[in-house]
């Protein structure tokens, strides 16, 4: 072959490449991009307001738009966000009960207050339920006893549009008919009775039909006969105390447990101090807009929704991260620890280990805000993340000790502060015994060479990943003018330097590599205890080289690049980037890492050849990750790979997603909680889950040693059922720990929206 010739094809191709990259961002796709509005869930609990019941409440009624909340005898209405009592319905003697009958007036049961369980409603016919007894109130006709089947304990009870009375009770299920009383058989596909024996709640949805609560799970009669729910087909749990129908097609039921919702086509369960004062519901009430009150163990708590945009849920992190998160005059982003549970006003930030990273991700979602919408205050917020990040590589020089020109600290903190280093070294030592390769020497924090600062060392390829990834969307879509971009060449340039000048290792203070920088061949390849790093770090190098190259205009990066190919097969190694053993293996903290640099290779790599098979490899990759619900996942996966194909030695393939990418990060993006508090939540008790098995270890090295899983439909639980700070922790988790002692940041939700505007798969906001 021609070299020449050989040359110009290479640049065609890598031409192509680069034009193909691009598309995605301009194009979309055809696809139906997500969009701006949606209704956002929201839980408050009622005893924050001045006079609320804080302790159990008996039960609630919801009659002419007023809440009632029944607690030690006394009824308690909420109006204008606060409760106040209602005297009239006190009641008289501990013997009696008093409701607010027909026309509002009070009318009183011959029922001891103590055993009401619930108040049943259906036009001007009312029923008083207890346990074994049912007091119907019609009219101004006195209230009169209902006669009960023999033997019945009422557990729940129910009316029909034709006031039809149900009555779910320790011996089935049974309905009123003029004054005698009809069993109700339940019967599943194989001729079961679910209502044989105890029947825990029952409902009568919008459109008329019947919804029956049991151990066995739910069921629903329909023209065809009734169809019924288990664990399989998605239903949570099944101690239930309640139900209730709101518009629609929708019932919820009350547990033990937290409470679920049916929409019409899935079963959503709450639990936890997030949504629900207790987790031990005794009753639900729905309000004619659909929204739920729930009388718990531990007051009275609400889940509604509110019209918002995407861009308006946005703005709602945004404001949070800076007035209580960002940390130091340079705005660090990771998450803040609060002095007092639940209280955002008392966010006290910390530096964190990953500082680096974990801002230069809430970076470069703020460079592609900008690159979408030009917006002032998005391009404000990169810079500032510019600044922050150039500065951990400012701090570490001039001071005794110093590193190498390009080194990057990982975070830094004030002098005024305790000294970070006193006891460490002794911790360092004990990892040590865990980890062959843990460094341990001193200082681990270094002093600032104008003593103001401490900042932190062996900093981890985490970090180098943040880094790169931020510094190429803020060279191609923030700097403005060439000072500015000549400014983010030299911190590039600088670190690149460094890693190729010492065998591309970030190289510490004390003369040796950090612990986890570490890209060079003779480690990669030829040392052991590097195999499961190999893959990734391989990728990660490479992606670094391509931004180098890109920023600098120097191609002599890519050409150590292309060094790394030939000689010491760097591509192949980025074949396998992470050892997996199927689902839920592994650790999300490399899947992260990997997604920033497969996003940075492929867009910036120079050979087709490298950029085919990152191609096919971030697909792989992807398909593994996939069921993880992750937005950014999908964004970015399908910012390179939608609508591609790769040619191998056996024809062309295409690495385009599946279906369905697009509506799971929809629903991510629409189901993260406003509230961004760590508090707990509770699954692996779940019915509608599938555990994990010990081969889907976390790590290698590491044995099971929690419940993990996944839904029935083979995919991780929603956003609204779990906790967690940043993408690396782990989806597969079913219980989550959390006080409401910290607040985390919101990138978890921005990174990925502002990335989807820049890609056009989510809708711009209209002005």
């Amino acid at each position: 072959m021609n070299l020449s010739h050989g040359k110009a094809r290479a640049r065609v191709l890598a031409a192509c490449t680069a034009l193909l990259v691009l598309l995605p961002a301009r194009l979309g796709w055809a696809l139906e991009p997500i969009p701006q509005r949606f209704d956002q869930e929201l839980a408050f609990h009622l005893p924050a307001h001045p006079g609320a019941p804080a302790g159990p409440v008996q039960l609630l009624d919801l009659h002419d738009r007023v809440l009632r909340a029944f607690v030690d005898g006394h009824w308690l209405a909420w109006a204008n966000e606060a409760w106040k009592t209602e005297p009239p319905l006190d009641p008289p003697a501990p013997d009696v009960f008093r409701i607010a009958g027909p026309e509002g007036r009070p009318v009183t049961v011959g029922l001891p207050w103590k055993d009401a369980r619930q108040v049943v409603r259906s036009g001007p016919r009312q029923w008083i339920v207890a346990a074994d007894a049912v007091w119907e109130i019609s009219g101004r006709d006195e209230p009169r006893v209902v006669a009960l089947p023999p033997g019945t304990r009422v557990n729940h009870a129910a009316a029909d549009p034709s006031s039809g009375l149900w009555l779910a009770a320790s011996n089935g299920l049974w309905r009123r008919n003029g004054a005698a009383w009809d069993r109700v058989a339940v019967l599943d596909p194989l001729g079961r009775d679910w209502s044989a024996a105890n029947v825990l709640a029952v409902a009568i949805d919008a459109t008329g039909r019947p919804w029956v609560a049991t151990r066995a799970g739910v069921a629903r009669r329909d023209a065809a006969g009734w169809r019924c729910f288990e664990g399989r087909d998605g239903l949570p749990w099944n101690d239930f105390t309640s139900a209730a129908a709101g518009p629609g097609e929708t019932v919820w039921f009350g547990t033990h447990l937290g409470v679920i919702r049916w929409d019409g086509r899935d079963f959503h369960y709450r639990q936890g101090p997030r949504w629900l004062p207790s987790d031990d519901v005794r009753q639900v009430v729905v309000d004619g807009v659909g929204h739920a009150w729930m009388a718990t163990a531990g007051g009275v708590g609400h889940v509604g929704w509110r019209s918002m945009t995407l861009a308006e849920k946005a703005e709602h992190y945004e404001v949070e991260i800076e007035r209580f998160i960002a940390r130091t005059p340079y705005g660090y982003v990771a998450e803040a620890s609060l002095k007092v549970p639940g209280i955002r006003e008392s966010a006290n930030p910390q530096d964190s280990d990953n500082d680096g990273l974990w801002t230069a991700m809430y970076g470069a979602g703020e460079c592609m805000a900008y690159g979408a919408t030009g917006g002032a205050d998005a391009l404000r917020r990169a810079r500032k993340a510019f600044e922050a990040l150039r500065f951990l590589h400012v701090v570490t020089q001039g001071g005794k000790p110093a590193p190498d020109p390009g080194y990057v600290a990982r975070t830094i903190r004030p002098v005024e502060w305790p000294d970070p280093n006193v006891g460490r070294i002794e911790g360092d030592r004990e990892e040590q015994k865990r980890d062959a390769l843990w460094k341990a020497y001193e200082p681990r924090w270094p002093r600032s060479q104008d003593g103001k600062w401490f900042w932190k060392g062996d900093t981890s390829s985490d970090e180098l990943d943040g880094h790169f990834f931020f510094y190429a969307l803020y060279h191609d879509l923030c700097a403005k003018d060439e000072a500015e971009k000549g400014r983010v060449r030299q911190v590039v340039k600088d670190l690149a330097d460094h890693l190729v000048a010492h065998d591309f290792a970030l190289v510490d203070v004390d003369g040796k590599p950090t612990r986890w920088a570490v890209y060079g061949p003779g480690q990669m390849n030829r040392n052991p205890q590097w195999w499961v790093e190999r893959g990734l770090n391989s990728l990660s190098i490479l992606s670094y080289l391509a931004v180098a190259s890109h920023v600098t205009g120097d191609a002599r990066y890519w050409d150590v690049a292309m060094e790394l190919v030939r000689k010491h097969g760097y591509a192949q190694n980025l074949m396998f980037p992470k050892v997996h053993q199927g689902p839920g293996s592994g650790n999300q903290s490399d899947d992260e890492m990997a997604f920033m640099c497969f996003y940075n290779l492929i867009q910036y790599g120079r050979d087709p050849e490298v950029v085919n098979q990152a191609r096919y490899s971030f697909f792989q990759y992807w398909a593994t990750d996939s069921p993880e619900l992750n937005p950014f996942f999908h964004f970015a996966h399908a910012a390179m790979n939608q609508g591609r194909s790769i040619t191998s030695v056996w024809g062309r393939f295409p690495v385009s997603p599946w279906d369905g990418w697009l509506e799971d990060s929809r629903l991510t993006l629409q189901g993260f909680p406003l509230d961004r508090l760590n508090w707990s939540h509770r699954n692996s008790h779940r019915l509608d889950l599938v555990r994990l098995g010990q081969v889907h270890a976390k790590d290698l090295y590491q044995a099971e040693r929690h419940a993990r899983g996944h839904r029935v439909g083979g995919k991780v639980l929603p956003v609204e059922n779990r906790h967690f700070g940043h993408w690396n922790t782990d989806p597969w988790d079913l219980d989550y720990g959390g006080n409401g002692n910290e607040l985390s940041a919101g990138t978890v939700f921005l990174l990925p929206y502002y990335m989807g505007l820049h890609h056009g798969y989510i809708a711009k906001p209209t002005p």
